[in-house]
């Protein structure tokens, strides 16, 4: 079958007093925005071309049909066919959700927390059924206990739609939300629905309040800044709702008493450019995480939540490089914070009368292993002593512990089970640095088998993202085993641009130092491949999202190092997004990249490096691109316009492209039909590594 040819139609777009030639600008729907919230919309000859992508790619790795089937019954079989939650306790009830044998979707339930019968809250496999992509943002309950509300989205845009049920009758409670963000809040005293709206553009940009019974919405915050993302949080407390705006570099914060939920917000302390700051509500007084102060890796500082302005903030954990604070809960009895050092995670405890030195004086939680995830959940009641965390690691499934604060007695709740069996004996995990040319030590973790040889002989795989600050935690993955059970290497490059080693590790990767994070997984590439970890020329690339900037980027920097490059959802046509102002992520996204439609250096650093304006004339190795419809955050045409110019400039490949018809920025929706999206890039890792044998 011959490759698509997509007709070029030629676009000159001048900006800046520059000229840029975008001949597959078509493939961008007109109404894009309508085409989100209904995909059936979507232009027909669009259409026609993505319908001609999949045929193509499913022509050209028909061979491996057989294997994908393979893998994707290895993965179910490392799922549980039916699994529970650890229950979390509220006032008189226990509250968890299960999966019901080989269900995609779980069933939120409850029961007395003295014992009794199991109550039903929402069966979302079963409303699921009903439409070709089913995803919740959220689900809460009033603290009543009477009314349960969800937030569904059914076409993948993450436009979502606001439902509440009468527990008592499990009939609707109040006719739904439309065009609501996922994130929304049910104040304490159970009578108001906090939530917010999308507009046109997709943009979280107004906050209503709306009797929870139903009636009329009140405007009680409209966001003047486009490039504002909003979200609504209550306080473990339960003293006070929050509304919480910001972008990457700057955030604020207000406040709704909740003894008084009527009243309009005040701002807890006023935002200042480039600072950002979170509130954990602490008997009378906050705990703010903030960078202030030129705290790069953040500080605690505490104020009376009467006088929460930033005068008023004092010391409580003090700032120190290199130990990235993350976030904290508190109990009426202690704090938790967790720490990220040296890649992994701590996790701090302190009670209410500690004074002094007080990282010195608290409880902390760690792990021996070389790399490890730990995931403060927080104190399972405000009231209580109880904290629970989780811990894993790539080699042990995730442990749900307790810890009783008073006793330190610690109790195992649940061990992930791997049905298919695992012994995590046969594996090892390493935590091994790479050394950039500018001197930057890049961490990577390294999982494989321990009878795996390291010398150079074992498919590599090599995933990356970078950005937003955003750490890849080593954590426990049933699917790579896939892979690693197959004598391949699994690796991640934590290069800068994430948050592994604290906050100036992302600043060493944005804007104008955003290059950095292609050429440190470049260097992790090739230093891997110098330990036996791989080979060049046998790596298969993979990342997604900003991770897909980074595999196009790479694809451009160094082809010859890669047998095969899987982008997920990749945002690779960087120039014309950030240069397009009406979509959704394209304003908040500006202190990330830069803004080339304003600013002339940031249009010129982004235009070296945009993988679709800087493919060459040469051999590139075979590339999957997989995108959704109604993607809201990386649209649909990003991969189609990449690997129709590939296609058009490059040499090599083949240049595969992927577009789901039914789904968005995280693919299929399922906990077992997702998979089928990590087997599809699997098959394609084991069918480019069979093209370059040793």
């Amino acid at each position: 079958m011959i490759s698509p040819t997509p007709r070029r139609v030629p676009h000159t777009i001048t900006q800046l007093g520059r000229v840029r030639q975008d001949d597959y600008a078509w493939m961008k729907d007109e109404n894009w925005q309508k085409v989100l919230r209904d995909p059936s919309l979507l232009r027909a000859d669009i259409a026609k071309a993505l319908q001609e992508e999949n045929a193509y790619t499913e022509h050209t790795l028909g061979d491996v049909g057989a294997l994908r089937d393979t893998l994707l019954k290895e993965m179910i079989g490392r799922i549980p066919p039916a699994e529970d939650s650890v229950p979390w306790p509220d006032g008189d009830w226990l509250y968890f959700s299960r999966f019901a044998k080989d269900a995609q979707h779980p069933v939120y339930l409850r029961r007395p927390r003295n014992g009794g019968d199991e109550q039903v809250l929402l069966d979302v496999d079963a409303l699921a059924k009903e439409h070709a992509y089913f995803a919740l943002a959220g689900t809460s309950h009033s603290d009543d206990h009477r009314i349960f509300v969800y937030a569904a989205d059914t076409q993948g845009s993450e436009v979502y739609r606001l439902h509440s049920v009468d527990l008592a009758t499990g009939e609707a409670y109040a006719a739904p939300v439309e065009s609501a963000a996922g994130s929304f809040v049910i104040s304490p005293d159970s009578a108001w629905l906090f939530w917010i709206y999308r507009d046109d553009n997709g943009r979280p940009s107004r906050v209503y309040r709306r009797p929870l019974a139903g009636g009329e919405d009140v405007l009680i915050f409209d966001e003047p800044d486009s490039g504002f993302f909003v979200s609504l949080n209550v306080t473990a407390s339960r003293q006070w709702i929050l509304i919480e705006r910001g972008d990457h570099d700057t955030n604020e914060t207000l406040l709704i008493p909740a003894s008084d939920p009527t009243q309009m917000p005040q701002v807890a302390s006023p935002l200042v450019r480039g600072e950002r700051y979170s509130l954990t509500h602490w008997n009378d007084r906050f705990i703010v995480l903030t960078n202030t102060g030129g705290a790069i890796d953040f500080q605690l500082m505490q104020t009376s939540d009467q006088s929460p302005s930033r005068e008023n903030w004092s010391s409580y954990v003090p700032h120190e490089p290199g130990r990235f604070l993350l976030g904290s809960a508190a109990s009426k009895s202690h704090l938790a914070w967790a720490e990220r050092v040296n890649g992994n995670i701590e996790i701090h405890v302190a009670a209410q009368s500690a004074t002094g030195d007080i990282r010195a004086d608290a409880k902390t939680i760690g792990m021996q292993e070389e790399a490890f995830d730990l995931t403060l959940l927080g104190f399972l009641e405000y009231s209580d002593t109880v904290l629970r965390y989780i811990y894993e690691s790539p080699t042990t499934p995730a442990h749900w512990y307790d810890i009783e604060l008073t006793s330190d007695v610690q109790t195992l709740r649940k061990i992930r089970d791997v049905p298919s069996g695992h012994d995590p004996c046969l594996y090892e995990t390493r935590r091994l640095f790479a050394r950039a040319e500018d001197g930057a030590e890049i961490p990577v973790t390294v999982l494989k088998r321990r009878d795996t040889p390291c010398d150079g002989t074992a498919p590599l795989l090599l995933y990356g993202y970078g950005s937003y600050g955003i750490s890849m935690e080593s954590g426990f993955s049933t699917s790579v085993f896939s892979l690693v059970d197959r004598g391949w290497v699994y690796a991640v490059a934590h290069i800068r641009g994430g948050s592994e080693k604290g906050w100036n590790w992302f600043l060493q990767g944005r804007g104008k130092h955003k290059p950095n994070s292609f050429t440190d997984f470049v260097t992790c590439g090739r230093f891997l491949a110098s330990q036996g970890y791989g080979k060049e020329g046998r790596i298969i690339a993979h990342g997604g999202s900003a991770g897909g900037l980074l595999m196009g980027a790479v694809a451009n920097l160094a082809p010859d190092l890669f047998a095969g490059i899987a982008a997920q959802v990749p945002f690779v046509d960087v120039l014309n997004t950030m240069s397009d102002d009406t979509l959704p992520l394209t304003p908040p996204e500006w202190p990330e990249w830069g803004n080339p439609l304003e600013d002339a250096e940031a249009y010129d650093l982004i235009a070296s490096y945009s993988p679709y304006d800087n493919i060459k004339a040469a051999a590139y190795p075979p590339v999957l691109a997989m995108g959704g419809l109604s993607d809201p955050r990386v649209t649909y045409w990003e991969p189609a316009k990449w690997i129709a110019r590939l296609r058009e400039v490059a040499q090599g490949g083949p240049f595969l492209c992927r577009i789901n018809m039914d789904a968005g920025h995280g693919g299929s929706s399922g906990r077992f039909k997702r998979l089928e999206e990590v087997a599809y890039v699997q098959a394609f890792a084991l069918w480019a590594i069979a093209r370059r044998p040793l």
